[in-house]
């Protein structure tokens, strides 16, 4: 984004200037808010579904979209060899002056460096494939930086129930989207607002399906308690 939003919320958080929240602006709902102190959280007051990664987690890890470091402090201070990684340059900067030691400016689109254990995606960080259209090309490149017997550990959300259902049980979706879980949104904070961001919300049996067509198995870890899912994908041996 031509705009560091997340990143100078992050900052003002971190250095104690925290006056008002993130407002989300998506194709779906006019308008929401992302609480600023939610984004620094301990592992207690994370949900189940993202502590249930944590604890899944094993060997290398990289943390895909990090933000402030939540899940990456945890686990550097569990002893794990983890890095963050983030296109935010603000984000980044919050998770250093956190102590996190290993951190990556960078999108993981860009990102080639080497390969890991774990590949952590978190708060629906499948979100940044943007499109389902590019879904096949991601999971390839994800694939490409696990060790051979690494796992990818992500969670999404099935949106279809923000959709109105008709008496048969089906759902209106309109005419001009290619897929249900494809929502474009903008961040704004203190007077400053994004470009448009295109972000994807992927139901298990379309990540399923796609992780089969990229040689990757696909097992649903567990539910959350509104249409959220935690989901693993390693390599078909």
């Amino acid at each position: 984004m031509a705009k560091d939003i997340l990143g100078k919320a992050l900052m003002d958080y971190q250095s104690g200037n925290y006056s008002e929240d993130i407002k989300t602006y998506s194709s779906l709902e006019e308008e929401d808010i992302i609480p600023v102190p939610y984004l620094f959280r301990d592992f207690k007051k994370m949900p189940p579904l993202e502590q249930k990664a944590l604890k899944l987690c094993k060997g290398s890890i990289l943390d895909i979209g990090c933000g402030a470091g939540s899940h990456s402090l945890y686990l550097q201070k569990k002893g794990f060899s983890v890095t963050a990684l983030d296109q935010s340059h603000g984000a980044i900067e919050t998770c250093k002056l956190r102590g996190i030691e290993h951190t990556v400016l960078k999108s993981i689109k860009d990102f080639k460096l080497q390969k890991y254990d774990t590949l952590l995606m978190l708060m629906n960080g499948i979100g940044i494939v943007g499109k389902l259209k590019n879904i096949d090309h991601f999971l390839s490149h994800l694939k490409s930086l696990l060790n051979p017997n690494g796992q990818i550990l992500l969670d999404s959300s099935d949106i279809i129930y923000m959709y109105d259902e008709d008496e048969d049980g089906g759902y209106w979706i309109p005419d001009d989207q290619n897929y249900y879980g494809e929502v474009t949104f903008e961040m704004e904070y203190k007077g400053g607002k994004s470009e448009p961001l295109d972000w994807l919300y992927l139901d298990y049996n379309t990540l399923q399906r796609a992780a089969n067509a990229n040689n990757l198995t696909c097992e649903l870890v567990s539910k959350g308690k509104h249409f959220d899912y935690l989901a693993k994908l390693t390599r078909i041996k």
